[in-house]
């Protein structure tokens, strides 16, 4: 049995049907009382909150492999309880859904979360796998009411080419690593094709069929509207990473190819898989 936190999101749904689909049976673990849990044969939903690790014991009892997502970076988590508690409950695998920025920006706070998980699973007796993604695909969900309402994306820093990767290839190699002891040990930066904002309004516009406008903003715009859902401190480190990436964080490593055996899917092949949100 493999316990999925973060259930409910666009990577820990396509991880469960991926898991089922092998064969596994799979508890979905959330935390949110209101968030609708997945369903279907081979499932069981549980709510827990990794923020009270006593609270992820009944998900774990009998469990096999753990798949970590964390809300935010992790922040506040005692990393080392939720370790704890899932080797007293026979678990014996962990994947760790992290970021690239917890290897390559350890001067910025935003990651400290991030860290001390990594530390914690490496630290640990465990067999372990790290996950390292850039951004996802599925943030230009943030511009769904703006390209709705004025098919116009507003976004800083318009020509910065970044890689992302669709969540549900990432959930592919999450399974990959859950299910094949081969990955065990292995740190994987996860970064699919390179776009810039300006390119992604345009595979915006083609998955339309009609032109979206990108407007680019300035640092302190951008910054005025992340601070509504993020704190001050991460909008600040996000920008950072947005307007000055290192070498690192812009290039399109072999990893995903080399665990999936296919290149990363195109954020255009996503805008179109996912034109309801946009329309």
């Amino acid at each position: 049995m493999i316990v999925v936190t973060g259930a409910t999101g666009n990577i820990g749904r396509h991880l469960a049907r991926n898991l089922l689909a092998a064969g596994e049976t799979v508890t979905a673990v959330s935390r949110g009382a209101s968030a609708p849990l997945p369903v279907g044969a081979g499932l069981t939903a549980v709510r827990a909150d990794l923020a009270e690790p006593e609270s992820l014991t009944p998900a774990l009892r009998g469990a096999d492999a753990l798949f970590l997502l964390v809300h935010g970076s992790g922040d506040g988590l005692d990393a080392a309880a939720i370790l704890d508690t899932a080797q007293a409950a026979g678990v014996h695998r962990v994947v760790l859904l992290s970021s690239v920025a917890a290897g390559t920006r350890p001067d910025l706070s935003a990651y400290d979360g991030f860290r001390a998980l990594e530390d914690a699973v490496t630290g640990s007796s465990l067999e372990w796998t790290i996950l390292r993604p850039g951004g996802f695909h599925s943030n230009a969900l943030a511009w769904a009411p703006s390209v709705q309402a004025q098919r116009t994306v507003f976004a800083p820093y318009g020509d910065v080419a970044l890689p992302s990767v669709d969540p549900a290839d990432l959930a592919d190699v999450a399974a990959a690593a859950l299910l094949d002891p081969r990955h065990a040990g292995q740190i994987y930066v996860l970064a699919g094709p390179s776009t810039s904002p300006r390119d992604r309004a345009t595979a915006l516009g083609v998955a339309l069929g009609e032109p979206v406008t990108f407007v680019e903003i300035s640092r302190e715009q951008a910054r005025e509207q992340m601070v509504g859902w993020m704190p001050a401190s991460v909008a600040d480190d996000t920008l950072t990473i947005l307007g000055s990436p290192t070498a690192e964080e812009s290039a399109v490593g072999p990893d995903l190819t080399t665990v999936l055996g296919r290149p990363g899917r195109a954020f255009a092949a996503w805008a179109r898989d996912n034109l309801g949100a946009f329309r």
